[in-house]
């Protein structure tokens, strides 16, 4: 028979592992379990309701205790793990890490209900492991308040990552992590550009916390992390502009699902409407426009609209001359 340290430690095993609302287990076989009679039982679960943990008990013609009450509901731990397996940048072999964790948090037999996606795990997933260590590093310059310097590193033919510019280190003062078309990127005061830039997380290679102090300071003041990437299309930068974009009315679902609900519309006519949003005009913007296809018009500036045309015609041009 075990000391009466090792049997309440036990039973809290049991309980937290094994049991739920659907699964009780009865002070009967609790005790035959544990090798000690219902009395001691009964102490010992009234010992651990006394330090907090949240064990209920159910009488009538099927007895017995289960804890139902714990820091995550089983839909939660369901939409971190839908998250986990969807995320690209988190490696296959991190993801089933992250996973057991994440079980462990309920009990084993609903445990087995987080399992029921795995055929997800062939979406394409990063090969990086050191996107970990980059974040923690990254958490650890701003927490500092410090600069940090890197590679920032491209793909080649041959999916090998090789630093851009020669091997050149950037200098950042990094203030935000933001999540974005399933990669990670830092947001930070570009010391050489002197303004605000992204980075991949991914792509950031041999890093270092500078002994410098932060700079854009002011930049990031009245910053909005969520209002810049509505207007980064892929986190692909270029210049901010307002731009003025008539629709027909049945994509106002995907105008307000891009720049949020707070914009202005305007009615044009019964058929149209009108929507001033700002974006950082790129060629992944004037992409977007296209896929939606001719229910959209850019209306202005003419800058842009000149642009946008001349982006079709540089597009169109690679398939004359009768190339596929």
């Amino acid at each position: 028979m075990a000391d009466k340290k090792t049997i309440i430690l036990q039973l809290l095993n049991i309980l937290q592992e094994e049991t739920d609302q659907d699964h009780i287990i009865d002070a009967t076989e609790l005790g035959e379990r544990l090798e000690c009679n219902r009395k001691t039982i009964y102490a010992n679960v009234e010992a651990l309701r006394d330090i907090g943990v949240p064990i209920e008990q159910v009488k009538g013609s099927r007895p017995g205790y289960f804890i139902e009450e714990r820091d995550f509901e089983l839909p939660e731990l369901k939409l971190l793990v839908d998250a986990v397996q969807a995320s690209k940048f988190i490696t296959s072999k991190k993801s089933e890490q992250l996973i057991a964790k994440l079980e462990k948090l309920t009990s084993r037999n609903y445990a087995k209900q987080l399992h029921r996606d795995l055929f997800l795990y062939n979406r394409p997933k990063t090969l990086n492991q050191s996107i970990f260590n980059n974040v923690d590093f990254i958490h650890n310059a701003m927490t500092g308040n410090k600069r940090i310097g890197f590679q920032y590193c491209e793909w080649t033919r041959d999916k090998q990552l090789v630093p851009r510019h020669g091997g050149e280190r950037y200098d950042v003062s990094p203030w935000s992590l933001t999540w974005d078309d399933e990669n990670y990127y830092l947001v930070g005061f570009d010391e050489k550009d002197q303004k605000i830039k992204h980075y991949r997380v991914d792509k950031m290679q041999h890093m270092s916390i500078k002994k410098e102090t932060r700079n854009g300071r002011e930049s990031f003041e009245h910053f909005d992390l969520a209002d810049y990437a509505k207007k980064t299309f892929g986190m692909y930068g270029g210049e901010d502009e307002k731009v003025t974009l008539s629709c027909e009315n049945r994509l106002i679902g995907v105008i307000l699902d891009r720049f949020g609900t707070d914009i202005m519309i305007i009615p044009e006519g019964e058929d149209r409407f009108r929507a001033h949003v700002l974006v950082s005009v790129s060629p992944q913007f004037f992409g977007w426009a296209t896929g939606i296809g001719q229910g959209l018009r850019i209306e202005g500036p003419e800058k842009v609209r000149t642009a946008y045309l001349e982006h079709i015609q540089k597009v169109l041009g690679t398939y004359e001359g009768g190339k596929a």
